[in-house]
């Protein structure tokens, strides 16, 4: 097969208002053809230079307050080329506080030194909704941000005005992607991880959609990216996916959907956070995040929508008590997730966490069950969305 000499491309970043030219440089890539045939198998890829694409796919968790040129995640982003990095306030593993957050000043220095002392473009995040759900806490010295259930009883004005200041605090910190809004709609109130903790802006789909375009114009307009989550819709669920698999078969309503197309819509969505959720009725055997049906089928298809596509947390219970660890990452890709986020903030820590997956994705890409031109794609939808920034 002839060699066809390819140039993906040339990423252009703002960074700190300064410019950032691209780390990423043009790649020598033997291309795969689709899928898992005889002729991919005998296929030689240059593996150095597609796991450098492949490392932009994640955005990594890890511990500490300070990050040194010899950290571990200094090492590990130049290392492997990560394309992000997520902040926690609170260590799960360890059940302690400060585990990346200490006070606004820590913080700050915190990510100054991670990205003066890494050669990759990063995508630095955080979830900070407001209300309870907010690494940025205010008894740490935070800006205090409402919740989306309060945000919601009020005006869009005063919604755009929150996220505004929230937005002005993470780019004074140097974090320039934010897990937020949640666009779910309130629909069971008892719902343990959405409507009992205040995050939904309501049980009315129009309120939810208004206010959620208001937040993200908010953060916007201070230099901030945004992910609307939890596609499909978590607003029904009984259950927590942090803790196990949450079946929306019966529960689920239509109108859930009517925030998420609205946004794709007018062109709001950065990013669509996909959720670890079962929807038997559009795909009896996998849940959203690690479902085609879901992510092609109704994200990009009939919601037209272009963009990044990010899978909750794979380090959940949802996918870590019901699949293996190499299995769910690889289906996580197949299923169309162009970022997966391992946080290394679930039941275990384990620092070989973005390495093995890099491994799973890599093996995949050699035996043609992922093929390289779902792996380009994706960096280059990475690429378009650091450009905004």
């Amino acid at each position: 097969m002839k060699k066809i000499l390819i140039s993906l491309f040339t990423i252009i970043i703002v960074i700190g208002g300064g410019l950032y030219l691209s780390k990423l440089k043009s790649l020598e890539l033997e291309p795969v053809p689709e899928k898992n045939t005889e002729e991919t198998k005998n296929i030689v890829v240059d593996e150095t230079e597609a796991r450098k694409l492949i490392g932009q796919m994640l955005i990594v968790g890890f511990r500490g307050t300070i990050a040194e040129k010899n950290s571990y995640i200094v090492r590990t982003i130049n290392n492997l080329n990560i394309g992000g990095i997520i902040l926690f306030d609170y260590d799960v593993p360890m059940g302690t506080k400060g585990r990346n957050i200490v006070n606004p000043e820590q913080t700050k220095n915190l990510v100054s030194d991670i990205v003066s002392n890494t050669t990759s473009s990063l995508l630095v995040s955080v979830d900070a909704e407001g209300g309870k759900v907010n690494r940025l806490k205010p008894a740490y010295g935070f800006a205090d941000i409402p919740s989306h259930e309060t945000l919601g009883k009020g005006t869009e004005e005063k919604t755009y005005a929150a996220a505004k200041k929230l937005g002005q605090e993470l780019s004074e910190l140097g974090i320039n992607f934010d897990f937020a809004p949640v666009a779910d709609v309130n629909v069971n109130p008892e719902n343990p991880v959405i409507g009992k903790l205040g995050r939904s802006f309501g049980s009315d789909a129009n309120i939810v959609s208004l206010h959620a375009t208001a937040f993200i114009q908010g953060l916007h307009a201070s230099g901030i990216l945004t992910s609307i989550k939890h596609f499909p819709g978590h607003g029904s669920s009984a259950t927590d996916s942090h803790l196990g698999m949450v079946d929306i078969t019966d529960s689920y309503k239509t109108k859930e959907l009517d925030p998420f197309r609205t946004l794709v819509k007018n062109g709001l969505a950065d990013t669509v956070m996909v959720a670890h959720v079962f929807d038997r009725n559009i795909d009896p055997d996998y849940p959203a995040s690690l479902s085609e049906k879901f992510i092609h089928g109704v994200l990009r298809n009939d919601l037209g929508f272009a963009g990044v596509i990010i899978s909750d947390d794979m380090d959940m219970g949802a996918i870590r008590k019901n699949y293996g660890f190499e299995e769910a990452i690889v289906k996580a890709v197949r299923a169309g997730n162009d970022i997966l986020i391992l946080s290394n903030n679930g039941e275990i820590y384990d620092e070989s966490t973005p390495k093995r997956a890099i491994d799973a994705i890599w093996n995949a890409v050699q035996s043609g069950d992922i093929p390289l031109s779902d792996i380009r794609a994706s960096v280059e939808r990475i690429g378009v969305l650091k450009e905004k920034i």
